[in-house]
């Protein structure tokens, strides 16, 4: 028998997704639910919520701190690159791993991003299989082979 039958199971995980497109979102949430994702998933549809969630003001004072952030590129308020800059210039959150998921295949949207330390960037697939498939994906790298950075 190998010590790979008797893994512990990972953690869950708390995810931010940060996306104002309801239909992604709708597929987020159906990649993390069809694959049976443990770990839970909160949404905010702005770039400001997003920074007020990660920093538990107003609304969001209990909100869990997140162990990854999903990051869109494009929102309202403030875009997604204002909020990865304001993420890694906190020293209180820049430890938090950001991936940019975004319709972006632009090469200085993949430059800016990773400028501004994203940990990842990933091109959202328009085929619905696809895009369960590249969210399961990042769910398995972040959970099952990632070791991430204890809780504050």
């Amino acid at each position: 028998m190998t010590d790979a039958l008797y893994a512990p199971t990972p953690a869950p995980i708390e995810v931010l997704l940060v996306e104002d497109d309801p239909g992604d979102v709708l597929m987020t949430q159906e990649a993390f639910e069809e694959h049976k994702v443990r770990n839970h998933l909160a949404v905010v549809n702005d770039g400001a919520e997003a920074i007020a969630y990660l920093r538990r003001e107003g609304r969001y004072a209990d909100a869990p701190r997140p162990d990854l952030v999903l990051l869109d590129l494009n929102l309202p308020r403030r875009d997604g690159r204002e909020v990865l800059a304001e993420i890694k210039n906190d020293p209180d959150l820049r430890q938090i791993p950001v991936v940019v998921l975004t319709t972006s295949q632009a090469d200085e949207d993949i430059v800016r991003s990773y400028q501004l330390h994203a940990n990842a960037y990933v091109t959202k697939p328009v085929d619905f299989d696809r895009f369960i498939e590249v969210v399961r994906q990042i769910d398995d790298f972040f959970v099952s082979v990632v070791k991430l950075p204890p809780r504050a």
